[in-house]
């Protein structure tokens, strides 16, 4: 008899349940949220499920699957070293239909003006404690680029990492919610009913030598971008030269879902109690929001300044998608004009923007690089 409740007591000691503290118990609970908004609302559950997954098994006490030696920090690997990041861009690339911004290179300039939240999370962060790397990891949370806000705070403030990309990730999500009431506050409803003119079609010749083209000037410009532009362009080009389309269909299907699988369990093994559960956690949840919000703000009034200039012709609201959620924030653009006017059709236009915004964001990101990296 003896022996058996012995048996028993080592088993309890060793239980996750001895090692069970509040923080774990909080952070479980973070994990069903986000499974929640995924599974039942539907929220970026490709990205969500993994991440809420990873933060389960993380704060499960005693497993070890993220010591030295476990599964999730052999795993790691791959988002500690960048890894991830780079070849998700590479399938984002190979996604991306390019010829909306192509048709309407103007657009550009939405895709840069919707780069201002990241600006503002900066000195922001700055003025509340955090180093200058520390708030650039943050700011970049404004251009809603999961990947590229994964690879830049593990280049410049690794420690961090968790919260900077459970922000990222959660509000690319929640686009649908967020963009709406910035769009209404800054567009009238006679902005939002303007009809635009159809695109021009766009050549193969064009949409071959775009990325080849970008790939060599991005690079000659700011080199630091070239892991994030020269690998986005790289998918891209797989997409549209026509002769590689098994590589184009691995790199859409195959590479990319494994690799989001990888990196959305590894960024939920960052979120342990003891490093998430913190102040500074809160704030750069906080920031992340205000340059999210203060990036579509940007894309919207310089959208308004474009209306101005070509009399009328240009919808201001597809600043708002000059963001990089893609193709997330095209959609809720097209869904906010449709509300004003059922038959208009602004998606493609919006897609313009959208995608310029995926290479600003990078540029942006390789620009903080190059200032910052010791």
């Amino acid at each position: 008899m003896g022996l058996y409740f012995k048996a028993l007591s080592t088993i309890l000691t060793e239980s996750g349940f001895a090692g069970l503290s509040l923080g774990n118990i909080v952070m479980l609970i973070v994990a069903f949220v986000l499974l929640y908004l995924a599974i039942a609302k539907g929220f970026e559950p490709l990205l969500l499920v993994p991440i809420a997954t990873g933060c389960i098994l993380v704060n499960l006490p005693l497993s070890g699957i993220m010591d030295e030696g476990g599964f999730l920090r052999y795993v790691f690997f791959g988002t500690e070293h960048e890894i991830y990041p780079v070849i998700i861009f590479m399938g984002i690339g190979a996604l991306t239909d390019f010829s909306p911004l192509l048709a309407n290179p103007i657009t550009f300039l939405l895709g840069a003006a919707a780069q201002l939240g990241v600006f503002i999370a900066l000195f922001g962060a700055m003025m509340l404690g955090f180093t200058v790397q520390e708030a650039a990891s943050i700011a970049i949370i404004g251009g809603a680029d999961g990947p590229t806000s994964i690879y830049l705070t593990m280049k410049l403030a690794p420690q961090i990492l968790g919260a900077v990309a459970v922000a990222a990730y959660s509000y690319m999500s929640l686009v649908p919610l967020i963009q709406p009431p910035v769009i209404k506050l800054l567009t009238t409803k006679k902005d939002r009913a303007i009809r635009m003119d159809s695109l021009r079609p766009v050549s193969k010749r064009e949409r071959v030598l775009f990325p080849i083209i970008c790939t060599i000037a991005a690079g000659l410009i700011l080199p630091a971008s070239v892991p994030l532009i020269g690998v986005l362009m790289f998918g891209n080009l797989l997409r549209e030269c026509g002769v590689t389309e098994r590589l184009s269909h691995a790199a859409q299907n195959e590479i990319l879902n494994a690799t989001t699988i990888f990196l959305g369990l590894t960024v939920g093994a960052t979120m342990q109690a003891d490093s998430f559960l913190t102040i500074g956690t809160i704030k750069i949840i906080f920031l992340g929001l205000i340059a999210f919000m203060f990036s579509t703000a940007g894309g919207v009034m310089f959208g308004q300044l474009m209306k101005v200039l070509s009399g009328g012709k240009i919808n201001p609201m597809i600043g708002a998608a000059g963001v990089s959620a893609v193709p997330m924030a095209a959609r809720v653009v097209q869904r906010v004009s449709s509300q004003e006017n059922p038959s208009n059709f602004l998606l493609m236009h919006a897609m313009g923007p959208n995608v310029a915004g995926v290479i600003g964001t990078a540029v942006a990101a390789g620009a903080m690089l190059t200032l910052l990296s010791n």
